[in-house]
């Protein structure tokens, strides 16, 4: 059983960044997958197909595809780092804010489908009746919707978190490997794999295992419970 005096300074930081970053990542998940989740829920447009195929693409597409693509994207010759150099920004290869990004792509999908699912588990029913009631459509969304969506919103920010926990393909390719700056769990594991350091490899890998267990066990107990939905 590993402890966290087992573990370097090196594991330490390490984990501290994961953390951030899936704080971070979170986050913001939530905030694009709300009104993104909300929509696909409630439209009727013949381009919902399109943007579903869209948002579940990270699914399907191995990491180092979409990591590839990100690289080109937010390298100095790429479109985005060049908007993002000219803002005197620089670009966002090999540093946290591009980490972020290439996480909110990666985990989109893990975060959109619950909230979805939520939303149209929930009916036209309440909203209509609100709407008797003189509700505004904003109004509707944040007391009618966002509340009887709530085991749907939680199930999305945990599986949100989890994904980017455990991502290495993306954060590999667009952060490379710099201690305190892009260096995740996920590449401190196979730094030590690489290095033959295997008791320390082991006490990574077994933390993600708990952690990655104890995902799941708050998933499926809130599911036989009534209030969530499964993952």
């Amino acid at each position: 059983m590993p402890h966290l005096t087992d573990l370097s300074p090196s594991d330490l930081g390490a984990i501290w960044l994961t953390l951030k970053l899936a704080s971070v990542t979170t986050l913001l998940l939530m905030l694009v997958g709300l009104p993104i989740g909300w929509w696909l829920a409630n439209t009727r447009s013949r381009l919902r197909p399109l943007f579903s195929a869209l948002v579940a693409l990270p699914l399907v597409l191995p990491p180092t595809v979409i990591g590839f693509y990100l690289l080109i994207l937010m390298g100095p010759h790429g479109w985005v780092g060049q908007f993002t150099s000219a803002l005197g920004v620089g670009p966002l290869v090999f540093t946290f804010p591009g980490l972020v990004v290439g996480s909110v792509i990666y985990s989109l999908p893990f975060v959109v489908q619950p909230l979805q699912n939520a939303f149209q588990a929930m009916g036209e029913r309440p909203m209509e009746v609100a709407a008797t009631l003189g509700a505004s459509p904003l109004d509707r969304f944040f007391t009618v919707a966002l509340p009887l969506a709530r085991p749907g919103i939680l199930t999305a920010a945990v599986l949100g978190f989890a994904h980017t926990v455990g991502e290495f393909g993306v954060v590999l390719m667009i952060g490379g490997n710099i201690p305190d700056k892009t260096r995740v769990v996920s590449v401190q594991l196979f730094d030590h794999v690489e290095a033959m350091e295997y008791a320390q490899a082991h006490g990574l890998a077994a933390l993600m295992v708990m952690f990655s267990f104890a995902v799941l066990l708050l998933l499926y107990r809130k599911r036989s419970g009534g209030g969530g939905i499964a993952p």
